[in-house]
């Protein structure tokens, strides 16, 4: 039909058709209610998800520090007991040094003063000798560096003197000689230095 302008009019049709209000207003929160019910669903599966793999990370987080933990006290045994088996081994190897100690002193108690002199002088050697074969199977060795460059990574001066003839910071006499094991010094070496 069209009006007086010659304009359709517009009317209604089957779609366009509105549903009274209270039917609209039914479906309406029908739909969001079913909507809400749908979101929180999803939530529950998505909160119970993630429940699952944070226990999980939990567990493995807790298995990880228990197994460190006992590694842990592993490695604290077994530092002690190679300390002691280190231990019980320069032990073992020091005994025969006082033993002949002992055989020495009674070598000085004997009567006969030249023999005593002798068996003294043989004690205290084959004492020596046993401490410098269990420092030099250790690993340990000695240095005297008479003669050579002062280095105060390895040597430590106790005096200095002028010494004809010797440049300036050579070692000249060695008080008391030095041990190191391996690259590790262990006693620096007291010496006399020229000036």
């Amino acid at each position: 039909m069209k009006d007086d302008l010659g304009k359709e009019e517009d009317r209604p049709t089957d779609d366009d058709q509105e549903l009274p209000p209270d039917e609209a207003t039914e479906e309406v929160a029908e739909s969001e209610t079913e909507a809400a019910v749908e979101v929180e669903e999803d939530l529950d599966k998505m909160l119970g998800d993630t429940r699952r793999q944070r226990d999980e990370y939990l567990e493995l987080a807790q298995r990880t520090k228990a197994d460190f933990e006992n590694y842990r006290k592993r490695m604290v045994q077994d530092v002690a007991s190679a300390s002691d088996r280190g231990k019980k081994e320069i032990i073992g190897q020091l005994l025969p040094v006082l033993d002949n100690l002992e055989r020495a002193q009674e070598a000085a108690r004997s009567h006969d003063q030249e023999s005593q002199d002798d068996q003294i002088s043989d004690g205290v050697r084959l004492v020596q000798d046993e401490l410098g074969g269990i420092v030099k199977r250790a690993g340990v060795e000695s240095f005297e560096p008479d003669g050579e460059q002062f280095d105060p990574n390895l040597h430590e001066a106790v005096m200095t003197k002028s010494e004809e003839g010797v440049d300036t910071g050579t070692v000249v006499e060695v008080v008391q000689k030095g041990y190191r094991y391996h690259d590790h010094v262990i006693r620096h070496a007291k010496v006399v230095v020229a000036e």
